[in-house]
């Protein structure tokens, strides 16, 4: 087992806008000041994938620029006074699940939040966390938003 110095050890977080996945955001940032870590925070994207009968579709939208400013935003409201903790902004190409388990590779920790919207309003986990949970090569910590 090997073990990581301050420069490398990185906590991923994943980050899509949602109340749940900034209060990740903010565990996260507090979890690596306490561990010297520097936190990663992930956004993923894709194109809309057609099904059944459609006509061509051309995507004027950036949408990685669109998934930029999300993923700011969501730094700002969860990390903005702390500066103690270094905070890498990354937006990724691709599928939620399968960018989030690439980048958790080497590190000490995946955080992801939970809408709980997977198959079965009310369930615990949503299918984003679900995967992660059983697939992710490191620790995994679920944050559930409180309702209000």
């Amino acid at each position: 087992m090997s073990v990581q110095t301050g420069a490398d050890r990185r906590i991923v977080v994943g980050v899509d806008g949602s109340p749940a996945s900034v209060d990740a955001l903010r565990w996260a940032v507090g979890q690596a000041r306490a561990q010297g870590a520097v936190v990663e925070a992930l956004t993923a994207w894709e194109y809309p994938a057609p099904t059944g009968w459609t006509v061509p579709v051309t995507v004027d939208q950036d949408l990685a620029g669109m998934a930029r400013k999300t993923l700011d935003e969501s730094i700002a409201a969860a990390a903005g006074a702390v500066e103690s903790v270094e905070v890498r902004a990354v937006v990724a190409q691709g599928g939620a699940v399968q960018c989030l388990l690439d980048a958790a590779r080497g590190a000490e920790l995946l955080v992801v939040g939970s809408r709980g919207l997977g198959g079965f309003t009310g369930a615990l986990l949503g299918s984003v966390s679900q995967h992660c949970v059983q697939h992710a090569p490191c620790p995994v910590v679920v944050m559930r938003h409180p309702k209000n």
